[in-house]
C-alpha cells in the first residue's frame, strides 16, 4: 500500500516537471514571438505633411524613395498627398515608397504669366565632329572648323552648352521626345542633342584603366558632356549619337564603347552601312544599308540600341521617293526592322510632339554652327525660339498651352489638357 502511494506521488511530480517544461518552453516561445514582434519597422503616417519634414522622419529607414507632384485644391503645396506604402504596413530595406506631393492649387494665371506653352517648338540640334582646338586656330567663322560648320571647335562646343544652360534648356533623349515624354522642369525648355557619323572625337578612348573601363578623352565630345554633369548637376546631359558601320572607328574599343554610352544615359541611332545616299540607292540596297547597321547594333547592345535613322545627307528629301518606305520597314540577311523615327539635315526647331503636325519620321534638325547670326545658325535659331520655344510646366502627363493654340493639339494623345485664357 505504501509502495503504490510512494509511486502516485512519484508520478504527480512527473508530471508536474513535464507540465512545468511545457509552461517554460510555451513561454519562451511567446516570448521570442514578441521580441521578433518589436523588431518589426512598420511605415508611419506622412499624408498632409511637408514634404522636408517627411523627409527627415522617413530619412531613419533604407527605402528606395521616389516623388510624383500633383495640383491638389485640398492639400497645401508641398505636402504629401498620398503614400504608397499604408501606415502600419511592414516595411524593410530597400522597399520602394512613392510620395505624391501636392503642388497646390491650380493658377492659371500663374501658367499664363510665366508663358508655359508646350506646344511650343524644340530644337534637335545637329553635331559632326568635335576637334581639341581653339576658335582662333581656325580660318572659319566663330566655331566651325570646317567652313560649313559641320565639324565644331571644342571650345565652340563648351560654349554651345553654356549657351543652352544659360537661356534655360535642358536636355532630353530624343527617343522621349519622339514618344511625347518631355521631363523637363517647370519654366524650363528640352533640347535634343544629335551627333552623326560616329567620328572618333565624338568619344575618344585613350586606353582602359585596371578595372578594363574605357578612359574618355576630356576634349572629345562625350568627355565635355561629361564635364557639365558635374559641373551642373541639374543637368539632364544626354545625347544620340548615330553610327555607319566602322561604328566610333576605335575597333579595339567600339564595343565597350557603344556599352558605356547606353549605361551612362546616351542613345545610339542609325546612319546607314556606309553613309549611303538614299536617293541613289535601289530599294534593295537601302534595306540592306539601313538592316545592316541594325542587325550590328543588336549583335551588341541586343534590345537598347534606337530605332531611329539620321538620314545621310538628309536625303531622300521628301517622304513620297520609292526608298523612303524601305527605310522606315525593311528586311536584311533574314531579321525584319521598323524604323521609330528618322532624322533630315533641316535647319529649323520642330513642333511639339503634341502637335497635330508632328511626324516622327520626319524631323527638321538645326545645325549647330556660327554664321553671324543669319541662315538658321545657332544665334538665329535661339532668336526665333526666344517667341516660339516649347515651356514646361514640369508634369509630363499634361499638356498646358493657350487656349489660342487648342486648335494645334493631337487629341489622340491620352494626356490631361489645361488651357489658360
Amino acid at each position: 500500500m505504501k509502495r503504490s502511494k510512494k509511486k502516485k506521488v512519484n508520478f504527480m511530480k512527473l508530471l508536474l516537471a513535464i507540465l512545468s517544461i511545457f509552461i517554460i518552453i510555451f513561454l519562451g516561445y511567446r516570448l521570442i514571438n514578441k521580441i521578433e514582434e518589436d523588431k518589426k519597422i512598420l511605415m508611419i503616417d506622412v499624408v498632409n505633411m511637408n514634404i522636408d519634414e517627411a523627409k527627415e522622419l522617413l530619412n531613419k529607414y533604407k527605402l528606395d524613395m521616389t516623388y510624383n507632384y500633383e495640383y491638389s485644391d485640398e492639400i497645401l503645396k508641398d505636402n504629401i498627398i498620398s503614400q504608397s506604402i499604408n501606415k502600419d504596413q511592414e516595411i524593410n530595406d530597400y522597399d520602394k515608397l512613392t510620395l505624391v506631393v501636392s503642388l497646390g492649387k491650380l493658377d492659371k494665371e500663374k501658367l499664363k504669366n510665366d508663358e508655359i506653352n508646350e506646344l511650343g517648338k524644340v530644337p534637335i540640334m545637329m553635331y559632326h565632329g568635335i576637334k581639341n582646338m581653339k576658335n582662333s586656330e581656325t580660318n572659319n567663322t566663330g566655331g566651325n572648323v570646317d567652313k560649313d560648320g559641320y565639324t565644331r571647335t571644342v571650345e565652340a562646343f563648351r560654349s554651345d552648352l553654356e549657351f543652352y544652360y544659360k537661356k534655360g534648356y535642358r536636355m532630353i533623349k530624343l527617343s522621349d521626345y519622339i514618344n511625347g515624354k518631355i521631363d523637363v522642369e517647370y519654366g524650363k525648355s528640352p533640347i535634343i542633342l544629335t551627333f552623326d557619323d560616329g567620328n572618333d572625337n565624338n568619344i575618344k578612348v585613350t586606353g582602359l584603366d585596371s578595372d578594363g573601363n574605357i578612359i574618355i578623352d576630356k576634349n572629345s565630345a562625350v568627355g565635355v558632356l561629361e564635364e557639365f554633369k558635374k559641373k551642373y548637376p541639374d543637368y539632364n546631359v544626354t545625347a544620340i549619337f548615330f553610327v555607319t558601320s566602322a561604328l566610333f572607328n576605335q575597333p579595339e574599343y567600339n564595343e565597350k564603347i557603344l556599352k558605356w554610352l547606353i549605361a551612362n544615359g546616351y542613345e545610339v541611332g542609325n546612319h546607314t552601312k556606309g553613309h549611303n545616299n538614299l536617293s541613289k540607292t535601289t530599294t534593295y540596297e537601302t534595306e540592306e544599308v539601313v538592316g545592316y547597321v541594325y542587325n550590328q547594333l543588336a549583335g551588341i547592345l541586343g534590345d537598347d540600341y534606337s530605332k531611329i535613322v539620321a538620314l545621310p545627307f538628309g536625303s531622300p528629301y521628301v517622304k513620297t521617293h520609292q526608298n523612303y518606305s524601305h527605310v522606315l520597314n525593311g528586311e536584311y540577311d533574314g531579321k525584319k526592322y521598323e524604323t521609330e523615327a528618322a532624322l533630315r539635315v533641316g535647319w529649323e526647331p520642330e513642333v511639339s510632339p503634341f502637335n497635330k503636325e508632328f511626324d516622327k519620321t520626319f524631323l527638321k534638325r538645326c545645325r549647330a554652327y556660327d554664321n553671324n547670326g543669319i541662315d538658321f545658325d545657332i544665334e538665329m535659331v535661339f532668336r526665333m525660339l526666344d517667341k516660339t520655344r516649347y515651356i514646361s510646366d514640369g508634369d509630363v502627363d499634361r499638356i498646358v498651352a493657350s487656349k489660342d493654340n487648342s486648335n494645334l493639339i493631337n487629341n489622340d494623345i491620352g494626356k490631361e489638357i489645361i488651357l489658360y485664357e
